[in-house]
């Protein structure tokens, strides 16, 4: 039976557009609170990601966590019962991301990180089936760290880092590290990212007398015991993680930065890569981009996490669409096996090879060291 002229406008009509449904990112960020220095560039970032992706309208419904658990967990409820996102992103600090796992796997919905802790995306963990991440894992950078402690001969080192999940995982990861390598950790200190003074722990650290001392903590609270200890008239090696991988850290942390050793994705030294390196193409693009809209120098690791979640997006959501159509339980499930299957994929702080074992897919170069000198960042070779 042949249809009437206005019943097959119509059902060409419907169709179109289920075709371009768009797809909605819920994108969860610490823009406020003691994660703000690393929440603000991924805010920012967002602003200049593709807003159309293999044809399809892409929404970025993004809400502030505040650096608290209670509000990460709020706002991804929101994502999944209000604004039913295809995908969420986020959030920016560890413990705020552990806490959206159950949240994502309970809806079935994928989640990208932009938090570090190799917890995370812990295989172990049945519900990380719906959990990615974009940061280099604790274990990969603490490999990094003890490399560089055992070439300058440091044989004892104190530990001191956050009282939570990233403090904790990250002392778990470098211990194991450490004790393969016959490196003694001669003291474990924590202190909360809200802290204004860490006194008793830093005195605790100097009776010890070590070769180095290890910050494990991320953003501007992270210069909180390197202060203290350069007050107290520390004068051993400093090393941080890649927590602090930007301006700010650098601006209140001042001289007493002077000299730190830190491991960080490549993005942070893009123009001091050499042309070979294959992730550099990439990392300049990102670099180029953010400085053109917040200026010279205020690129920063966190806001390339943003940026790399897009290309994963990027590279998966043509894979998803030609199975099923946006909102539906289908395409998030869709999507979740396409970011799982992405090989060779060049972001801009490593090269993604995902396999259902680790979707994170970073291999070593994923991360160099830099070295703070002259209020700059120094890539080591």
């Amino acid at each position: 039976m042949k249809l009437k002229p206005l019943a097959a406008g119509l059902i060409a009509a419907m169709a179109a557009t289920i075709a371009q449904a768009d797809i909605n990112v819920g994108v969860n960020v610490s823009a406020t609170g003691p994660a703000a220095s690393l929440g603000i560039p991924e805010k920012n970032t967002i602003a200049l990601l593709p807003t159309t992706i293999a044809g399809q309208k892409i929404n970025y419904i993004v809400l502030d966590d505040a650096s608290d658990t209670t509000t990460a967990v709020k706002n991804a409820r929101k994502f999944i019962g209000e604004d039913k996102v295809d995908v969420i992103i986020g959030s920016t600090i560890t413990p705020n991301s552990l806490a959206m796992i159950d949240v994502a796997a309970e809806a079935e919905t994928p989640m990208i990180s932009m938090a570090a802790s190799a917890r995370i995306v812990d295989p172990a963990n049945p519900k990380v089936k719906w959990v990615f991440k974009t940061p280099q894992n604790d274990i990969q950078m603490s490999t990094a760290i003890v490399e560089s402690m055992l070439k300058k001969n440091v044989q004892t080192v104190a530990f001191i880092g956050f009282a939570d999940a990233y403090g904790e995982g990250w002392y778990q990861e470098f211990s194991k590290i450490a004790e393969l390598r016959k490196l003694k950790i001669v003291a474990n200190e924590r202190y909360n990212r809200t802290d204004t003074s860490v006194t008793g722990q830093v005195l605790k650290i100097l009776a010890t007398k070590p070769d180095a001392v290890l910050v494990a903590g991320a953003g501007t609270p992270a210069a909180l015991p390197q202060k203290a200890l350069n007050e107290k008239g520390y004068k051993g090696a400093y090393y941080q993680t890649h927590g602090v991988a930007n301006m700010d850290f650098m601006r209140v942390c001042g001289k007493d930065c002077e000299g730190t050793l830190l491991p960080a994705g490549p993005v942070l030294v893009a123009a001091q890569l050499p042309d070979s390196n294959p992730i550099k193409k990439v990392a300049m693009e990102y670099t180029m981009k953010y400085e053109a809209a917040h200026g010279k120098g205020s690129t920063s690791t966190f806001g390339a996490h943003a940026w790399d979640a897009s290309i994963l997006l990027q590279n998966a959501i043509p894979v998803a669409l030609k199975k099923a159509q946006p909102g539906s339980k289908e395409f998030r499930a869709a999507l979740r096996d396409a970011l799982e299957g992405l090989k060779n994929v060049t972001v801009s702080h490593g090269i993604v090879n995902m396999s259902p074992q680790d979707h994170l897919g970073f291999d070593q170069r994923a991360r160099v060291m830099v070295k703070i000198e002259n209020g700059a960042w120094k890539l080591q070779q």
